[in-house]
């Protein structure tokens, strides 16, 4: 197969294929953008403009809405799950099969075939995503070329299992440093241990209580966890500093400041000698009542339901367009060795977006 290629006419299950063999995982996405690039300027319906890594496509044939459909071309690390392999069942697996190469499949499907469509449309492929929020691709774009990006309602084709999921919730990663003196562990009373400085932040973790609040008609399912705890020199050395990294998955109802505010205060008396904010996304509130959001609501059908991970539904939100998550894959296998999507599925999203978009 030449990797160096794309062939957009294949069903979209295919063409899921084809994007899982090209490698990408964040920082390496120069190939699959150039080919992604370069099938799009095939197109004569649509202008074409990059930066970086980053490719937009956009119709102008002067209709009274613009549609943004966005999807992130990179993915987590491989877990020996590329190449792709379908199976008997007609079940795709490989890695970004669910997040979320089945929906930039379905994105480049819409590219190709709907040369009309009844509202103005633009198609947004960036890189970084899975990494940290500087990193963000979609970012960049936002911030050299917001004019690229404007539009009356968006879509992300983030992995949702075919329905509706209004929002995001923020997310907040927070360092928390425990001190201590350094010593002999042979004679560890003449030093202090930072790692045991750390049990009452671990303590206050297993007994935290998240909110689950109703935000707009859904209920969110807030989170707070240690997701890595560092500390130490060496096996005879007692340790002068333990870090616990934090992450605080917050519903959209709380603001950027609130939500470092809460992690302050719950561990306020568990004797933390620093406390660092090392990464923040603010969530997105569902707004499944803007009128954009409710006429796709009704195309697709559904149920909507709220989305519990943090997408970049929070920059459009941002830039005042409203969005929604709605794509093919299934969140619960996203990042997981054994990703995959079912092929059918995909070819069901992309057949609801062409009605949408042609009735």
């Amino acid at each position: 197969m030449d990797h160096a290629a794309l062939d957009l006419s294949l069903d979209a299950a295919a063409l899921t294929a084809q994007l899982v063999d090209f490698p990408s995982v964040s920082g390496d996405e120069k190939a699959l953008a150039d080919a992604i690039e370069r099938e799009l300027r095939r197109l004569p319906h649509l202008t074409v403009d990059r930066h970086g890594n980053n490719v937009v496509a956009r119709t102008n044939l002067g209709r009274a809405e613009r549609v943004v459909l966005a999807g992130h071309i990179d993915t987590v690390p491989i877990a020996d799950n590329v190449p792709s392999r379908l199976d008997e069942n007609g079940v795709l697996w490989g890695c970004g099969t669910s997040d979320m190469k089945s929906g930039v499949a379905v994105q480049l499907r819409i590219a190709a075939t709907v040369p009309a469509p009844n509202r103005d449309l633009t198609f947004v492929f960036y890189d970084n995503e899975e990494v940290a929020a500087h990193l963000n691709g979609l970012g960049h774009v936002a911030e050299a070329h917001p004019d690229w990006l404007a539009g009356d309602f968006a879509v992300l084709l983030e992995p949702t299992d075919g329905e509706v999921e209004g929002g995001c919730q923020g997310t907040l990663r927070v360092l928390l440093r425990t001190a201590g003196e350094r010593a002999h562990s042979a004679r560890s009373w003449m030093g202090s241990n930072a790692v045991h400085a750390a049990a009452p932040i671990l303590a206050r973790l297993a007994a935290y209580e998240p909110r689950r609040p109703v935000v707009d008609g859904l209920q969110f399912h807030e989170g707070l966890n240690a997701v890595r705890i560092q500390g130490g020199v060496a096996t005879n050395v007692i340790p002068d500093e333990c870090v616990v990294t934090v992450n605080f998955r917050y519903a959209p109802d709380r603001t950027e400041e609130e939500a470092v505010a809460h992690v302050r205060e719950v561990f306020a008396d568990c004797g933390v000698a620093e406390f660092v904010v090392d990464d923040h996304s603010p969530g997105a509130r569902p707004g499944l009542t803007h009128p954009a959001a409710a006429a796709f609501m009704a195309a697709v059908g559904g149920t909507a339901r709220p989305k519990f991970g943090w997408t970049d539904v929070s920059r459009f939100s941002a830039l005042g367009v409203p969005a929604v998550n709605y794509g093919p894959g299934d969140p619960l296998y996203a990042h997981k060795r054994d990703e995959h999507v079912v092929a059918e599925r995909i070819g069901h999203c992309e057949e609801r977006l062409r009605a949408w978009l042609t009735a």
